[in-house]
C-alpha cells in the first residue's frame, strides 16, 4: 500500500476542526460560503464541478483574497461516453422540447489539475472516481493533500492503493450526486453512513471524513464516535444566506408539499438524491448517461427556475433536509459543533 504523503499531517490538523462544508456543485457552494466557514473554524471546499479551469481559479483567488484560512477544492473525475445512443435518444425524446446538446465532456479535468498544481490549495478532493496515482502524487508534491470520495469498501481500498491521504466516506443518506466510481446499479454502494464508516475502517486506516445526512450536533458526535475524524455537511448549509442555491430551492426545503427524497438519474444520468417532484416521478427510466443527460437538461432546469416551477427543478437534498436552518454559515458551524 502507498504510504501517506507528508501533506497528510497538515490535513489531519485541518480535520481537527471537525466540520467540513461540502463542495456543492452547480451554485450552492460559493466563495462566500467557503470564506464564512473558514472564518468560523470549519474547513470549506470550493466546488470546481461544472466550472471552467479559469472560473475555478478565479474563485480560489477570491477566497485567498478574503481569508488566510485553509480551504479545499473538489474536482470531478471524468468517466467515459455513454455507449447506448439509442437508449439515450429515447430518453431525451421523452423529455420534450427545449433540451441542450447531450454531449459528453471531461469537465475540464486536465486544465483544472494544471491550475491546482500551479496554485495548490491545502486540500484537493475528488468525486466520481479515483484519479491516477501520478495525479495524486503530483498534487501532494505541490503541497496539496488529496481526499477521494468513496461509497464502498472496494472504492476505499482502491483509493488507498492509489495514495490518497484521506477519504470522504459518503453514505446513502447524502444529498445530490452519489460519488460512486462507476455509474451503475451494482449492489454494495448503498450503505448507510454509520455502517459504511466501519466497513471502510476494516480495509484501510486512512482518516475518514463522514458525509451523508449530517444535520446536527448529535449526528456529528455519532460519526466521530463511529471512527470518522470529521463530518462533512452540505444540505445543512443550503438555506444559509451565503449559499448560492436558488431561492426556490431554499424554500422547497421547508415547503410541506415536498415530503421525501429519493435517488434519481432523471436530471443528470447519475444517481443523485433530491426532493421528489413531478419531473422525477415522470422520468424514472433515465439511463446511466452522465454528463450527457446533465448537459441536455440544463436549459430545462434553468427555464423551470425562471418560471417558478419547482416541479421541474433539481432540488438536491440529503435526508434530514427539514433541519436545514436559515442562519448564517458561521452560526450553522457553531450549532453543528454543539
Amino acid at each position: 500500500m502507498t504510504q501517506p504523503s507528508p501533506a497528510q499531517g497538515g490535513l489531519i490538523d485541518l480535520l481537527r476542526r471537525r466540520i467540513v462544508v461540502a463542495p456543492m456543485a452547480g451554485g450552492p457552494t460559493t466563495a462566500g460560503l467557503v470564506i464564512a466557514a473558514a472564518e468560523a473554524g470549519a474547513l470549506g471546499f470550493l466546488a470546481a464541478g461544472y466550472k471552467t479551469p479559469e472560473a475555478m481559479a478565479a474563485e480560489i483567488s477570491a477566497v485567498r483574497a478574503a481569508t488566510a484560512e485553509s480551504f479545499g477544492v473538489n474536482v470531478f473525475v471524468p468517466g467515459t461516453p455513454y455507449p447506448d445512443a439509442g437508449a439515450l435518444a429515447r430518453y431525451l425524446d421523452s423529455l420534450g422540447p427545449g433540451l441542450g446538446e447531450a454531449r459528453w465532456d471531461d469537465d475540464g479535468f486536465d486544465g483544472k489539475i494544471a491550475a491546482l498544481l500551479a496554485e495548490p490549495p491545502a486540500v484537493t478532493s475528488f468525486t466520481f472516481g479515483c484519479p491516477a496515482t501520478g495525479v495524486i502524487r503530483a498534487l501532494q508534491e505541490a503541497g496539496s493533500a488529496v481526499v477521494v470520495t468513496v461509497t464502498s469498501p472496494a472504492e476505499a481500498a482502491l483509493a488507498a492503493r492509489a495514495g490518497a491521504d484521506a477519504l470522504c466516506v459518503q453514505g446513502h443518506e447524502a444529498g445530490a450526486h452519489r460519488g460512486t466510481f462507476v455509474n451503475d446499479d451494482a449492489p454494495g454502494r448503498d450503505s448507510g453512513l454509520l455502517s459504511l464508516i466501519g466497513e471502510v475502517a476494516a480495509v484501510t486506516g486512512l482518516p475518514q471524513i463522514a458525509a451523508g445526512g449530517v444535520m446536527g450536533p448529535g449526528q456529528v458526535r455519532a460519526v466521530l464516535a463511529a471512527g470518522a475524524v470529521a463530518a462533512q455537511c452540505g444540505t445543512a448549509f443550503l438555506r444559509s444566506p451565503e449559499s448560492g442555491a436558488h431561492p426556490l430551492h431554499k424554500a422547497a426545503l421547508v415547503d410541506p408539499r415536498y415530503t421525501a427524497t429519493t435517488v434519481t438519474r432523471a436530471f443528470s444520468g447519475r444517481p443523485a438524491r433530491a426532493l421528489v417532484n413531478e419531473f422525477i416521478a415522470a422520468h424514472a427510466d433515465a439511463p446511466p448517461a452522465y454528463p450527457e443527460i446533465n448537459n441536455a437538461t440544463r436549459p430545462l432546469r434553468a427555464a423551470a427556475a425562471a418560471s417558478g416551477d419547482t416541479g421541474r427543478m433539481s432540488l438536491w437534498a440529503g435526508q434530514g433536509y427539514r433541519l436545514a436552518a436559515d442562519l448564517p454559515a458561521a452560526e450553522i458551524v457553531g450549532l453543528l459543533r454543539g
